[in-house]
């Protein structure tokens, strides 16, 4: 299990982007005799994505994404009120569901998931994400594998989400404020003593558009000046890069 961690925290490391993130949780969870996972990360602030990095089929993550189905999910409902692993299955002797619950689980036992283990993280920044694995049947190895390597599957969660997070958020909390990656690249540039001008040229965009974000980002972190919104963000935790 060590060799296979340290190749893990390798290409984690490595990683540039959800492919390669999704190509190293597999490699570990197949290592595992684990027949598929799920990441889902719901991105903070009103109106944003959702981030699923998973083997499941691609036809249902699809219809599970198209229909906002994180906001009626039983896994995902329990994972965000409790700090605990949990195992369930579609069946809903682990769950308590409703009617439209009940639809989404027989849905999803469609594409072979039936039965899972679900870590929950709730992360130092206030973030939540979940890590499933799933199996399309009740087999004795499956939950053989859960039982053994419990703790060490946590870890795998906690470290995989710890880098997640930061190649796939698009931005920065800093004390609950949501800023765009575009909106950061502005202010830096912005307190090098950029015009916004010049800031539109560095990053391919218009004057207009690169004042609009340099100016949002002071707006939002109730700075009165560019230099003041730049060194609340300078200073904030490294935690807080989502």
């Amino acid at each position: 299990m060590q060799d296979v961690f340290h190749r893990f925290v390798e290409q984690i490391a490595d990683s540039a982007d959800a492919t390669d993130l999704r190509n190293a949780l597999g490699e570990i969870a197949s290592s595992l005799d684990l027949p598929s996972f799920a990441y889902l990360f719901p991105s903070p602030g009103k109106g944003r994505k959702v981030r699923l990095i998973s083997t499941y089929p691609q036809p249902w993550t699809s219809h599970y994404l198209h229909s906002r189905y994180e906001k009626l999910d039983p896994v995902i409902h329990q994972a965000r009120g409790r700090q605990e692993t949990f195992s369930w299955d579609a069946h809903g002797s682990d769950l308590e569901l409703t009617t439209l619950q009940r639809q989404l689980m027989d849905e999803a036992t469609q594409f072979g998931i039936r039965c899972g283990f679900t870590i929950p993280i709730h992360d130092s920044g206030g973030l939540f994400a979940a890590l499933t694995f799933a199996s399309d049947e009740r087999q004795p190895l499956f939950f053989r594998v859960i039982d053994r390597y419990e703790r060490a599957l946590e870890l795998i969660a906690i470290f995989f989400h710890l880098h997640a997070r930061r190649k796939l958020s698009d931005g920065r909390i800093i004390d609950g404020v949501v800023l765009s990656r575009r909106e950061i690249e502005c202010l830096k540039w912005a307190a090098r003593g950029k015009t916004a001008w010049e800031i539109g040229r560095i990053l391919g965009i218009s004057q207009r558009t690169a004042a609009y974000h340099r100016d949002n980002a002071r707006i939002k972190l109730g700075a009165p000046t560019t230099i003041q919104a730049a060194v609340r963000l300078a200073l904030s935790r490294p935690s807080d890069v989502t």
